[in-house]
């Protein structure tokens, strides 16, 4: 007997249904899932990013601490000079006839240090006496006639024509006179200088003739005949930086030593400055003054100077030279706090020393300095920090 048709249930078509339905909300739940977890992480990258842009908007500065101005010593080449030296020539051309004294003498001042010999200058001399003589006799006849033309003019035997002619004829012997008598004074004035003396106490330090030298007068070109220093002080040149010149006045004291005494310190006194730079070296010439009583010190010689700049006050302090700004306003530092806030300050010089700077008044040892500032950088802003100490 043959099989009955098999019919599905009633319900199949609605569990189709429902399958269908599930399977579709299970996609859009998925697909909302998947715009949900979109919308957050670009939210959260957005955040991010915004993040990363402020913070890259916050400038990183270097930071130094103020460090105390302790005062730092100048140790500068010198060279030494006598009190007083002087190169003596001749002033009479001739042949040295006797020569007194060598290198190393001490003399005083007149004292004869050769003798020249200057046979034409006492044959002018000699000459001009002689002229002298006839000028005066001349002159006394004239003046014995001038009185006598007077007498009888007044008596009215001669005419007053003669008698004034015979007064300017004793002016003009007057005068005559004069100047023989002047140039007899020359002369023997310059045969005086066949004396070469000393002009001032010191030290013969050289000696460039001897006897029998024949001496050209005059010719500053040649050697001279002695050369005489005075031993007795000492000055000591020095050329002081710029940077150092601020504090240099009369009274400074300062040490030095010398290669030949390399155990002795010596201390001289600043007794005067050029007050004014040297273009080509950026220095100022300045002049000390020490005593010399033993002769330990040489004119001439090489020191080494110690110059102790004055201890700034209890508020100054150091800090780099790159740490300033430079503004309309005047020269100024930045400053940053603890929150990171910049604070524009102004400050005050005390003393240069070139890669640092000595500040007087504005800063304090607790102070944090922002290094190398950059020029936009104003009060308020922030900036991060990475801090190091001056000078390190």
């Amino acid at each position: 007997m043959p099989e009955a048709p098999h019919h599905p249930p009633q319900d199949a078509p609605v569990a189709s249904a429902r399958r269908v339905g599930l399977v579709l909300l299970l996609l859009a739940g998925g697909f909302g899932a998947v715009l949900v977890t979109g919308f957050a992480s670009r939210e959260t990258q957005g955040q991010a990013l915004r993040d990363a842009s402020a913070a890259a908007a916050i400038p990183t500065v270097a930071v130094v601490r103020p460090q105390p101005a302790a005062a730092r010593p100048l140790v500068l080449p010198a060279r030494l000079a006598a009190w007083q030296e002087a190169p003596v020539y001749a002033r009479n051309n001739g042949f040295i006839r006797a020569r007194m004294v060598d290198i190393g003498d001490e003399v005083r001042a007149g004292e004869v240090l050769a003798v020249i010999d200057a046979p034409e200058i006492e044959q002018q001399l000699a000459a001009a006496t002689a002229q002298l003589g006839t000028i005066t006799a001349q002159r006394n006849l004239s003046a014995a006639t001038a009185r006598r033309w007077e007498e009888l003019a007044a008596r009215s035997i001669v005419s007053q024509q003669t008698a004034d002619e015979k007064r300017g004829d004793l002016a003009a012997r007057d005068s005559m006179l004069t100047e023989a008598t002047a140039n007899v004074n020359r002369l023997r004035a310059q045969l005086g200088f066949n004396r070469v003396v000393a002009p001032f106490d010191g030290t013969v330090t050289s000696r460039g003739t001897d006897v029998g030298a024949l001496i050209v007068a005059g010719d500053t070109r040649a050697t001279p005949l002695f050369t005489i220093a005075d031993r007795s002080r000492i000055r000591v040149y020095v050329r002081v930086p710029q940077a150092y010149a601020g504090f240099i006045a009369p009274g400074l004291k300062a040490e030095f030593t010398v290669p030949d005494h390399p155990n002795r310190r010596f201390t001289a006194e600043v007794q005067r400055s050029a007050e004014a730079l040297d273009a080509q070296s950026g220095s100022m010439l300045v002049q000390l003054v020490v005593d010399n009583p033993d002769g330990a010190l040489k004119p001439g010689g090489y020191a080494q100077l110690r110059l102790e700049p004055p201890r700034a006050g209890g508020e100054a302090v150091r800090i780099p030279s790159s740490a300033l700004i430079f503004r309309a306003t005047g020269v100024s530092v930045a400053l940053v706090n603890a929150e990171g806030v910049v604070e524009i300050r102004p400050v005050r010089i005390a003393q240069d020393l070139g890669s640092e700077l000595v500040i007087g008044a504005g800063l304090a040892l607790t102070d944090r300095v922002i290094d190398s500032p950059a020029d936009a950088l104003r009060s308020g802003d922030r900036v991060r920090v990475a801090e190091r100490r001056a000078g390190g």
